[in-house]
């Protein structure tokens, strides 16, 4: 069934920048304020990654796999390179519009299509693996656990796929809410489970092996009259730290699950469609108002709030160093203080704007920009 994709993709701008229901007048991006900077972001080596991120609202996300980086863009161009000199290992143009990924690991590197399809490369050679239809488009990374390759479309379908051949082994079906933002967010994978979080506001866990629920739970209930006020999309990426799954909504919830059991072990008020972070015992979020918090992960109350960033559309966070990293629509990356939320280092990346989550490996920052701009950055 078509859903109203396109639609919801405005509503999802329209509603990133505080449009609100009351018919007020728009704000626009707060205004970036002057601070001294503390750390400063030293670049490495930059290029360009083809067309980038695109028009429709993508967030290709980059991914790691020992000493290779891997990205793609909106056209299908899939580029392998060295993280440390950016050196380009292989490119491989697929010349399919590429919507989901990068998934990176155990040889692949993986990424879905708004065709609605999946395909493996070889993370040596680039070379085409397989490709596995699934029915619907993919708007976030397949994941792999070196057996099974396990990806959710947008209409809240699951798949799990043979690692080596492509071959469906199982799927997992759920109806979507009647109006959702467009995205979805990333499957997780261990040896015995396959979590996927859905529009529902709903996370299941399912055997890996066979795709049968293990166990389901409700982060956040849908509420209010209209269907853009009942939107509790779980957009954002799943984040597993140690046997705790963090997982938020949209206009729902900030929760951590038992990942084995399910049960919440805690629950808090939020607004994000992008994902959370964790670091020094806090997990951090980017509100969808603009606002970053760093939230006890014992106690769950916050310990710092930032909201100078209102209505700037914020990437996920991600911590790096002693600090959590964030982009926004003017494409700037900001570094906060993981201990008080102060801002200590700004650094202006693509002025098309930072749509995708950082990536941090070790003691290296990738920054990739809606244009195509990759960056790659250490802190001094």
């Amino acid at each position: 069934m078509m859903r109203w994709t396109h639609a919801v993709m405005l509503a999802a701008a329209v509603l990133a920048v505080g449009c609100s229901s009351s018919g007020k007048k728009e704000l626009p991006p707060a205004e970036l304020t002057k601070f001294s900077e503390e750390v400063h972001l030293d670049k490495q080596w930059s290029r360009s990654i083809g067309e980038g991120q695109g028009e429709t609202w993508n967030q290709l996300e980059l991914a790691s796999d020992g000493d290779s980086l891997f990205a793609a863009d909106i056209e299908g161009l899939v580029v392998a390179m060295n993280r440390e000199t950016g050196k380009v290992l292989w490119e491989q143009e697929l010349d399919k519009p590429v919507s989901g990924g990068v998934g990176a690991g155990y040889g692949l590197v993986l990424v879905g299509t708004l065709k609605g399809q999946v395909i493996a490369l070889d993370s040596a050679t680039g070379e085409v693996k397989w490709q596995a239809p699934v029915g619907s488009e993919v708007l976030s990374a397949p994941a792999n656990n070196g057996d099974v390759v396990v990806v959710q479309t947008q209409d809240d379908h699951v798949f799990g796929l043979d690692a080596a051949t492509g071959e469906r082994r199982w799927s997992y079906e759920s109806t979507p809410a009647v109006l959702t933002l467009r995205g979805t967010s990333a499957p997780v994978v261990t040896n015995r489970l396959a979590v996927a979080g859905l529009s529902s506001g709903k996370v299941v866990a399912l055997d890996i092996q066979r795709g049968i629920p293990v166990w389901e739970q409700r982060v956040a209930m849908a509420k209010g009259r209209s269907e853009l006020e009942r939107m509790v999309d779980i957009d954002g990426g799943l984040l597993l730290s140690g046997g705790t799954l963090y997982v938020v909504t949209y206009q729902g919830q900030l929760a951590a699950l038992d990942l084995q059991s399910g049960r919440p072990l805690w629950q808090r008020d939020a607004s994000s469609y992008v994902g959370v972070a964790a670091g020094f015992g806090n997990v951090y979020v980017s509100e969808a108002s603009g606002t970053v918090e760093g939230i006890d992960e014992r106690s769950t109350s916050a310990l710092w709030s930032n909201d100078a960033l209102a209505r700037r559309q914020l990437s996920s966070p991600v911590a790096f160093s002693s600090n959590v990293a964030v982009g926004d629509l003017e494409g700037y990356l900001h570094l906060l203080s993981q201990v008080d939320g102060r801002f200590v280092g700004r650094e202006r990346v693509d002025s098309d704007g930072l749509r995708a989550r950082p990536l941090v490996v070790g003691d290296w920052l990738y920054a990739y920009g809606n244009s195509g701009k990759l960056v790659a950055y250490t802190l001094r």
